[in-house]
């Protein structure tokens, strides 16, 4: 099978790559009331490593917690929470398509008869 871009299992270039695509299409915050800690790109490109990693938000917080090198790639000064990812999560993708990850599992309904 032959893609038309290079496949990479470098952490780095996922998350770089991820970066430069979330600069070229969404704000940098969300608000103009935003603590503006982190922009929607650097969050993003989080996200996208956590999906590349194949873990769940504390493993990426843990990621990024020991590698400077990745920090600096995108402009982190700090490591986001867990929850700042996971409500960046259910901010940027579509509604009714988001992760229910880091929310409580939907109650079952109950049959009574």
């Amino acid at each position: 099978m032959k893609t038309e871009y290079p496949m990479t299992k470098s952490p780095r270039a996922v998350a770089r790559e991820a970066l430069r695509l979330a600069q070229n299409a969404l704000p940098a915050y969300s608000s103009k009331y935003s603590r503006k800690d982190f922009t929607q790109h650097q969050l993003f490109a989080v996200l996208a490593l956590k999906a590349f990693l194949k873990t769940d938000y504390r493993g990426v917080v843990a990621f990024l917690a020991d590698l400077a090198e990745l920090r600096g790639d995108l402009g982190l000064s700090k490591v986001p929470d867990q929850s700042t990812l996971c409500k960046a999560q259910q901010r940027l993708l579509k509604k009714g398509r988001s992760s229910r990850s880091c929310t409580a599992p939907p109650r079952p309904h109950s049959t009574a008869a």
